[in-house]
C-alpha cells in the first residue's frame, strides 16, 4: 500500500519551470556541472516532491531515507540509493537534507555514517539543509562544516559551504515546484546554486548569514499559526452568534482581516474546495510540527529576550491539540477541533 501511495505522489509531481534572477555578488565561472550530482537525504512528504521535481529538472539524484519502501520507489525510478548519509556525500557534488528535527539533522551530519565521517576532507562542495530546525545548530553546522576542505576543488569553490533553505509552501506546494526558500550563509553560494532553487520553487529570498534562514522561517510558521487561530476564533464566534462563516469570510477577504488562512486556506470545512479542511483536515501541514515550530519559537524569544505572549499561547493550543489525538490533522483543525466550529457545506 505504502509503495502504492508512493507511485500516486510522483505521477501527480508537476515542473514548473521559471527564472526568478538574483543579484550576483560577484561572478564566479564554472559551476553548473557542480551541480549535477546531487545528494537528497529525507524523502517524506516535502522532500520526495522537492527530489521528484530535481529528477524532472534534469539533475543526477543520490538519494537515503530511512524508509525502505520510499527506497525501493525511487530505484525502481532508476534513481540511485544509498543506505548511509556519509554514502550520498561520497557521490554528490551538493547534498539536500530535508529532515523533522534539530535532532535528526545533527545526526545526520555528524552522527556515524553521517555526512562528515569521513574525516576533514569532505566531497560536496555545497550542503544544503531545507529542515526547520534552531537557527544555533544551524549556525554550529555552519562553523563545523567551515573547519573542512574540499576532496577536490570544485570551480571557484575550494572549501565547502553550508546553506539553511527552510521552505514555505505545502505538500501541494512541493508537489508543483512553487515553494518559497528562506536562505542563510553565504550569499555568493546561494547564486550560484539558483538552478537548483528554482527546479524546486518559484521563489528564493536571502536572508542574512549562517542561521538567518532559519530564524526566517520560525517567524514565519509563527505568524502562520497565530493568524490561523485568529481567523478561526473569530469565524467560530460568528458562527455562535449567528452569522455564518461564509458571509464572515466574504467579508474578511474584501476588508482589513483579510489573510493567507482566510482566502487561500480556510479552516471552515465546506467553505473551500483542495483545502485541507475539505478533507476532513488530512494532509497539509501536521498540528505536531506546528507545535514543534512553536517550540522552536518560544525557545528562540527566550534566547533573544524577547516577549512572546502570543507565540506562547499558540503554543498550548497546538499541543492540546496534539494531546487530544489531532497531531496528524492539518494545523486548520483548531477551527473544529479546539474552538469547536461547524461545518457549512456551500450551497450548489
Amino acid at each position: 500500500m505504502k509503495i502504492c501511495r508512493l507511485r500516486s505522489l510522483f505521477s501527480l509531481a508537476k515542473c514548473i519551470s521559471q527564472t526568478f534572477p538574483l543579484t550576483t555578488p560577484r561572478t564566479f565561472s564554472s559551476t553548473s556541472h557542480h551541480l549535477q550530482n546531487v545528494g537528497f537525504i529525507g524523502l517524506g512528504n516535502m522532500g520526495s516532491r522537492m527530489a521528484n521535481n530535481l529528477i524532472k529538472a534534469g539533475f543526477k539524484l543520490t538519494v537515503h531515507d530511512k524508509n525502505s519502501d520510499v527506497l525501493e520507489m525511487f530505484s525502481q525510478m532508476g534513481v540511485s540509493t544509498k543506505k548511509t548519509p556519509y554514502e550520498v556525500s561520497e557521490a554528490s557534488d551538493v547534498v539536500i537534507t530535508m529532515l523533522p528535527s534539530s535532532a535528526h539533522v545533527i545526526d545526520v551530519y555528524t552522527g556515524p555514517n553521517g555526512l562528515l565521517h569521513g574525516g576533514k576532507l569532505i566531497r560536496p562542495w555545497l550542503l544544503i539543509d531545507s529542515s526547520t530546525i534552531d537557527p544555533q545548530t544551524s549556525r554550529n553546522l555552519s562553523a563545523t562544516i567551515s573547519n573542512y576542505i574540499l576532496k577536490e576543488k570544485k570551480g571557484d569553490w575550494e572549501m565547502p559551504v553550508k546553506l539553511d533553505a527552510p521552505v514555505s509552501g505545502s505538500i501541494i506546494a512541493a508537489e508543483a515546484g512553487s515553494l518559497t526558500f528562506m536562505v542563510g550563509g553565504s550569499e555568493e553560494a546561494l547564486v550560484a546554486a539558483k538552478s537548483l532553487f528554482l527546479s524546486m520553487g518559484k521563489s528564493t529570498i536571502y536572508c542574512g548569514g549562517a542561521g538567518s534562514g532559519s530564524a526566517a522561517k520560525i517567524c514565519n510558521n509563527l505568524a502562520l499559526a497565530v493568524s490561523m487561530l485568529g481567523i478561526s476564533e473569530a469565524l467560530a464566534l460568528g458562527q455562535s452568534l449567528g452569522v455564518p462563516a461564509s458571509s464572515l469570510t466574504e467579508i474578511f477577504n474584501c476588508s482589513s482581516a483579510r489573510c493567507w488562512s482566510s482566502d487561500t486556506y480556510n479552516p471552515v470545512p465546506g467553505l473551500m474546495e483542495g483545502v485541507p479542511s475539505s478533507r476532513d483536515y488530512n494532509g497539509g501541514f501536521a498540528s505536531k510540527l506546528m507545535a514543534k515550530d512553536l517550540n522552536l519559537a518560544v525557545e528562540s524569544a527566550k534566547l533573544a529576550g524577547c516577549k512572546y505572549p502570543l507565540t506562547s499561547q499558540a503554543q498550548e493550543i497546538y499541543t492540546e491539540l496534539c494531546n487530544g489525538g489531532h497531531d496528524a490533522k492539518d494545523f486548520s483543525c483548531a477551527f473544529r477541533h479546539y474552538y469547536s466550529g461547524m461545518d457549512e457545506p456551500l450551497d450548489n
